[in-house]
């Protein structure tokens, strides 16, 4: 017989772990709380996502950034975030680049922000993403 950790098992087969996956407003919530564990904390912000090429602005990392804190967390990886770039967090977090782009681009903070204000900015993604009305699809679609 050979033992192998979960993550050897899950690179050759399909593990359930018998719960729910979360929904993208409880993994949204939970990078919230994880960055409100420690509020004055100084995390690293992304300069010009919104000036980037595609490819370029989803590799885009900053160590120390938001999106590190969320991947230091073992329940937000085992619920399938791979990394921390800005590509995997829109993804996992199912957030558009502009809610991205409110959180943790360098031209709302500079080179640096708090993790409480951080927090407040994932907290309104969350709260925006029910504005699914025609200007709020209109403007994400101009902009991005």
């Amino acid at each position: 017989m050979q033992h192998k950790t979960l993550d050897e098992l899950k690179s050759v087969a399909e593990i359930e772990t018998g719960r729910a996956s979360m929904t993208r407003e409880q993994r949204l919530g939970r990078w919230a709380e994880l960055l409100e564990r420690v509020p004055d904390r100084v995390l690293a912000t992304l300069s010009g996502t919104e000036y980037q090429p595609i490819r370029k602005r989803e590799a885009m990392r900053s160590a120390g950034s938001p999106l590190s804190v969320a991947f230091e967390d073992p329940v937000l990886r085992a619920e399938g975030l791979k990394d921390d770039t800005y590509g995997e967090a829109k993804r996992f977090f199912e957030i558009t680049d502009w809610q991205l782009h409110e959180i943790v681009c360098y031209c709302h903070f500079g080179a640096s922000m708090t993790a409480a204000t951080a927090a407040q900015h994932v907290r309104a993604a969350v709260d925006r993403s029910s504005q699914t009305g025609m200007l709020s699809r209109l403007r994400n679609a101009l902009i991005w």
